[in-house]
């Protein structure tokens, strides 16, 4: 590769971290960490309502994920296939943020529902509009293996550190400001600069044109699940987002209940938050050039992970501070998960370029989008069901049945232990590796346009 190529692939993987990774991942954990509580404390929306809010809006975010990826293949412009987006996706994004976030006065109970319903639901569609290009321009701008990982690592890094601040620090800082609003609007000034320098200096380089006219957008879906080859990866991707969805869902209920010591949590909470950003920024890169492809990281690191959930499940009780130690060495294994499945939509996309001789990026950027947001509704839905089937009292601290506490226990360890081992399986046997030789061969051919 020549200098100026590496140059611009560094620019690139600057630009790209810092879309993925700066202001938008701010807005994402922002709303992820609080928009529950602000809805039922800030805006005074039942639990109940709030939590069919969600979970409608969820279901019908995930539908419309395969939606955009076709729109987004099919996508002509002077600009591209997907770089347009990168210039109206968020400022429509940010402007949709800012009014979930507002509250407005004089407005009735059904007045706030309505209001919260339909910015809750564009926000999740415009979240879809961002992140499906944005994942595409990846394998478009770059073919070598070496320069994605280290693109990949890059914004696995700044959405750790975005990650970090909004999650821990978000609710201080819109007390500062005296209202949520100013803070997203920082936020989203961030994240449309960051995109504006992305759409500056991408380049779809890589790409083998979609006969848009002479194929219906049904066969583009057709065309990946007729490789039996994908399934298998689609099973990681969901279960990846279940296992992250419960290592840290479950803490506080484990430490609360299972503990009885609700005054540890915010510490429980901290390790596993280190935890994380450690994994990202640290242990992500260093076995990424260890094992040079994502599911051999993978493979090692839920292997790993599983072994500390295994101890935790027996021996997790018997002290504070050899759960933290545990947790933290676990949670600095797994939490990489959800960047080193990014490697393996990459492997994907080349798949198919190998085997159809079609681009179709966001596309399949959009099944991974669809199979990560079915793990987090599971996780959701399946912690809920746990605890009722196993007898969960509400509020009572130290008064747990058994058969509750065996629930919790195992929702925190035991579970995501087995989630960890089917994982490990599936990049055993991880169908896409035996095509790696033909990828780079593919890639030699390619020229850049």
């Amino acid at each position: 590769m020549n200098e100026q190529k590496k140059e611009s692939n560094t620019r690139f993987g600057i630009a790209w971290a810092l879309a993925n990774g700066g202001g938008y991942m701010l807005i994402q954990a922002t709303v992820a960490s609080y928009i529950a509580v602000f809805m039922t404390d800030y805006i005074g929306i039942a639990a109940g309502v709030a939590s069919v809010i969600m979970g409608l809006a969820s279901l019908w975010d995930a539908i419309n994920d395969p939606i955009m990826g076709v729109i987004a293949d099919r996508t002509k412009s002077r600009w591209g296939r997907y770089r347009p987006y990168f210039l109206f996706a968020p400022i429509f994004f940010v402007i949709v943020s800012v009014l979930l976030f507002l509250n407005p006065k004089g407005l009735s109970e059904s007045g706030k529902i309505a209001w919260t319903s339909i910015f809750y639901v564009g926000f999740g569609m415009l979240n879809t509009v961002c992140t499906m290009p944005t994942m595409a321009i990846v394998p478009a701008h770059v073919k070598e293996f070496d320069e994605r990982n280290k693109i990949f690592t890059w914004g696995a890094i700044a959405t750790a550190f975005s990650f970090t601040i909004a999650s821990s620090y978000s609710i201080n800082i819109s007390k500062f400001f005296g209202s949520w609003v100013p803070m997203i609007l920082i936020y989203g000034i961030l994240m449309i600069i960051s995109y504006l320098w992305l759409f500056k200096v991408s380049k779809e380089r890589y790409l083998i044109d979609i006969d848009a006219e002479k194929r219906p957008i049904s066969k583009d879906i057709k065309i990946i699940f007729k490789h039996k080859e994908i399934y298998p990866v689609i099973i990681i991707w969901m279960l990846c987002s279940l296992g992250f969805g419960l290592m840290f869902a479950t803490s506080v209920y484990y430490v609360m209940y299972y503990l009885a010591r609700p005054d540890l949590i915010s510490k429980y909470m901290l390790v596993l938050s280190i935890g994380a950003f450690i994994s990202m920024s640290v242990i992500m890169p260093l076995a990424i050039k260890i094992f040079k492809c994502g599911h051999k990281a993978l493979l090692w690191s839920q292997l790993l992970t599983a072994i500390c959930y295994i101890i935790l499940f027996f021996f997790g009780k018997n002290n504070f501070t050899f759960l933290c130690v545990v947790s933290f060495i676990a949670t600095s294994l797994s939490a990489m998960e959800n960047s080193l499945i990014n490697l393996l939509l990459a492997d994907s996309i080349d798949f198919i370029q190998l085997k159809d001789g079609v681009s179709l990026n966001a596309t399949l950027s959009s099944i991974k989008g669809f199979a990560f947001k079915c793990g987090t509704t599971l996780q959701s839905s399946g912690i809920l069901a746990v605890l009722a089937i196993t007898g969960y009292v509400a509020g009572a601290i130290g008064h747990q049945p058994e058969s509750a506490m065996l629930g919790i226990n195992s929702l925190r360890f035991l579970i995501p232990a087995m989630i960890s081992l089917i994982v490990v399986i599936l990049c055993i046997f991880y169908p896409l590796q035996k095509h790696y030789a033909e990828f780079e061969k593919m890639k030699e051919k390619m020229v850049a346009m």
